[in-house]
């Protein structure tokens, strides 16, 4: 018995990287629109990786010189501005 929930929760285990990359997704495929998302990782001042309300992750970049994400932190909630896949304004919602 305990060595099939063994089997059990390593399968489980072995298949959660693959879900959690499954939900990466390409900011050109995110519609127009105003999101709220929750900062991963700042990868630099243009570019954040950013988990969206619906469950997607993505790689988001700075659509105009104005947009500087290096005044954000990782777990931020922040409000963003999409267009073409780019982030044209964003409202840092956490305080700190």
């Amino acid at each position: 018995m305990n060595r099939s929930r063994l089997l059990a929760a390593f399968c489980l285990g072995s298949l959660l990287p693959v879900a959690v990359h499954a939900a990466t997704v390409a900011s050109t495929s995110i519609p127009d629109g105003t999101y709220t998302a929750k900062v991963v990782k700042v990868l630099d001042a243009t570019h954040v990786d950013v988990v969206l309300e619906t469950g997607q992750e993505s790689t988001l970049t700075a659509g105009r010189p104005s947009v500087n994400f290096s005044k954000v932190q990782a777990n931020d909630q922040i409000k963003l501005s999409l267009i073409g896949g780019n982030v044209m304004v964003y409202l840092d919602l956490t305080a700190h």
